[in-house]
């Protein structure tokens, strides 16, 4: 089915299209909630919410603004980043057991296999620990500057400073001018 046939039956409220949307795009959303959210039955739950979101508010997608694709990542990614930050969440993860972390680890949709498949994840890890947390919650996990030093508990300025030594600690190791 092609995308335009798609929007359309949606549009219409075609109760096949929801069908059609979740073939569609499922397995590539999850993978961007997963990215996120590091745990699989959250991002199922999340995934779930998400189709229905856009299933429900396809009206506020504007074809001259972007891509359906890109406004549908968009959605997905932001409902992640909410769970993610969400209170019962992080009450969930400080439970988290052993099995759990292993699991995280060699989860199927692992960003960390991503940016490994494109040789970054291994000038990451080389970074000083701080320089990680930082580039993992700005750039992985798409939090604000202001969003992030919050979550680290340092003023906005120091991230930012932190931020900018981080890249070109980075770009160093990269060789990139």
């Amino acid at each position: 089915m092609h995308q335009d046939q798609l929007l359309e039956l949606i549009e219409k409220k075609d109760e096949k299209s929801f069908d059609y949307l979740y073939d569609m795009y499922a397995q590539s959303l999850f993978g961007v909630i997963h990215a996120v959210v590091k745990n699989k039955a959250q991002a199922e739950d999340v995934l779930q919410e998400v189709m229905v979101k856009i299933w429900e508010n396809l009206d506020s997608y504007k074809k001259d603004k972007g891509r359906f694709y890109t406004w549908i990542v968009n959605i997905a990614r932001n409902a992640a980043v909410d769970k993610y930050r969400s209170k019962a969440y992080k009450k969930q993860r400080q439970n988290l057991s052993t099995d759990n972390f292993v699991s995280i680890l060699e989860g199927s949709y692992n960003l960390g296999r991503l940016t490994n498949a494109i040789g970054i994840e291994a000038f990451v890890k080389k970074l000083k620990p701080k320089c990680i947390k930082i580039i993992d919650l700005l750039f992985y996990k798409g939090f604000t500057q202001k969003e992030a030093a919050e979550d680290l508990s340092i003023p906005l300025g120091t991230l930012k400073t932190r931020n900018r030594a981080c890249i070109n600690d980075l770009r160093t190791l990269l060789n990139v001018k």
